[in-house]
């Protein structure tokens, strides 16, 4: 009823609901604009902590196209203490273990991608940080850690980036067959987001297949 009253109208419904009800009416009242504006400072805070992380974020990635990394690398702390939640914080982590690794650091490289992988609630970003962080696992020389790192992962939309990891950490523990199988996968997942470098990769393996298979037969000695 009260939506179709005028201002003046509500103040005098809420003086007589005061007159008839007493306390209970007032404390009631109390509470609703209490919980009002501690709603409405609750997002406030939000918005400007948002705004702030932003800044930070950007001012990070200014810094690296600077190629000022150690400026860099302090924002990225003041994120993690002042916003440790914020999106902007878990990219700017993806930023960091580029830098880690551009500058030969992969083990810190490592630790930021798996916060990210393991901590974040958006499900593309944690795939994303996943995938990297196999490919700097690889890179290390630890491909089974790499094959564990991408167990379980529902890729999506990067499926054909996942199998190609995977190829190349069967490829570095030398298992070619799967390597090769993973590599065509990533292809057809995505045929026309192929890469030179897979389509050489898939080249390379398939022309060493044949060959393969004949030093095999050629080992086992002629068939009875």
């Amino acid at each position: 009823m009260e939506d179709y009253l005028s201002e003046k109208e509500q103040w005098e419904w809420v003086k007589a609901q005061v007159r008839e009800n007493g306390p209970a009416v007032i404390l009631a009242v109390v509470v609703v604009l209490a919980g009002l504006a501690g709603w409405r400072w609750w997002q406030q805070h939000q918005d400007a902590a948002r705004l702030e992380a932003g800044g930070r974020y950007m001012q990070m990635v200014q810094a690296l196209e600077k190629a000022d990394h150690t400026q860099a690398l302090v924002l990225l702390g003041q994120l993690e203490r002042e916003n440790p939640g914020s999106p902007y914080t878990e990219q700017a982590k993806l930023l960091a273990a580029r830098v880690y690794v551009d500058d030969g650091d992969l083990d810190k490289a490592a630790r930021e991608l798996a916060a990210v992988a393991d901590h974040s609630k958006d499900r593309e970003l944690a795939v994303v940080a996943r995938l990297r962080l196999a490919r700097v696992q690889v890179t290390q020389g630890h491909a089974d850690a790499a094959l564990e790192s991408l167990k379980g992962t529902d890729a999506g939309a990067f499926a054909a980036r996942y199998h190609e990891v995977r190829g190349d950490a069967y490829y570095a523990k030398g298992d070619r067959v799967t390597a090769l199988n993973e590599y065509r996968a990533a292809q057809g997942a995505a045929p026309s987001a192929s890469t030179p470098l897979l389509d050489l990769k898939i080249a390379d393996l398939a022309a060493a297949a044949p060959a393969s298979a004949k030093a095999d037969a050629a080992a086992a000695g002629p068939a009875k």
